[in-house]
């Protein structure tokens, strides 16, 4: 299964690592959110690549900034 990662600023705690593994796991086609607080990075994994679009939109309104892929 494909990985993708992205790195994401804003993140320092546990309530930002669930709010980011909710909001993108919510989307067509993610089966899986990590979130690496340390590094800043989130990777989604699913059976094909994610829509770059609708990930950047989800971080968004979770309150977090996608800065690019990794």
């Amino acid at each position: 299964m494909p990985a993708t990662t992205y790195a994401v600023s804003g993140m320092s705690c546990g309530h930002c690592r669930a709010a980011l593994t909710e909001a993108v796991g919510e989307l067509d086609g993610v089966s899986g959110v990590e979130v690496d607080l340390d590094a800043g990075h989130v990777t989604v994994t699913g059976p094909r690549e994610p829509d770059d679009a609708a990930v950047a939109r989800a971080v968004g309104e979770a309150g977090y900034e996608l800065t690019g892929r990794v």
